[in-house]
């Protein structure tokens, strides 16, 4: 295992959950007027919806599956009746429907951002970098199944599962797990985790707030009173 590898692989994810992490508090902290997610829908309403609904549903389902189906010890949902194998195609069935509609509505939003001239002259570079990203993430992702159905055993998906929760449990030895996978999942992974580096430096940060709104479930009545 090259010294590379371990740097990509069992190094930088720490790197980039921290400048995920501080890099988010560091600008809720000092600069709350850029967090916000910079609507253009006063500039043009045409394509906002959808390419904005099936973006926000793609990669809500995509965040939260990759977590669940990373971090779920095997033998969890073994204990259920789900095996390896059934588990693995039902990412592969879940995560490709996602993945596709999420690919939509980035491709839709990027080229409303790059097409519209009134949206393109109030676009941050950041914008329409983040926006690239996020769609090279996800062609490699929807490449990667066609190399998951050539190994339906599950064996890769158990090696990335066994990666990711060594490193959120701080176990040492996580890059030695997916030494052997193929290529097109180490760029995924290398793309995935980059992303998080980016998120506090983009609009992305306004997901944040998203998950913080819950806490108006819980939040005191708000008594308004007529003057006099």
């Amino acid at each position: 295992m090259s010294n590379l590898h371990n740097l990509v692989f069992g190094i930088y994810p720490y790197i980039a959950l921290s400048i995920f992490l501080l890099g988010s508090l560091i600008r809720f902290d000092r600069e709350q007027y850029t967090w916000k997610s910079d609507s253009s829908q006063l500039l043009r309403l045409r394509q906002l919806r959808l390419g904005s609904n099936l973006f926000h549903i793609g990669i809500l389902f995509l965040f939260f599956g990759h977590a669940v189906g990373l971090l779920t010890p095997h033998w969890l949902y073994e204990s259920f009746g789900l095996s390896t194998p059934n588990k693995q195609m039902l990412a592969i069935i879940s995560g490709g429907l996602a993945g596709a509609a999420c690919f939509a509505g980035v491709a839709i939003l990027l080229y409303r951002r790059l097409a519209e001239p009134r949206i393109r002259a109030t676009s941050k570079p950041m914008d329409i970098v983040i926006l690239l990203w996020i769609l090279v993430t996800l062609v490699l992702g929807l490449v990667s199944i066609l190399f998951s159905l050539q190994h339906t055993e599950g064996g890769v998906m158990l090696a990335l599962g066994a990666w990711a929760q060594h490193i959120v449990t701080f176990r040492g030895g996580a890059a030695e797990f997916i030494a052997g996978v193929p290529a097109i999942y180490k760029i995924h992974l290398f793309f995935g985790m980059t992303l998080f580096v980016l998120f506090p430096f983009s609009r992305l940060v306004h997901v944040w707030s998203g998950f913080a709104s819950v806490s108006y479930v819980t939040r005191a009545w708000q008594l308004v009173r007529p003057r006099g």
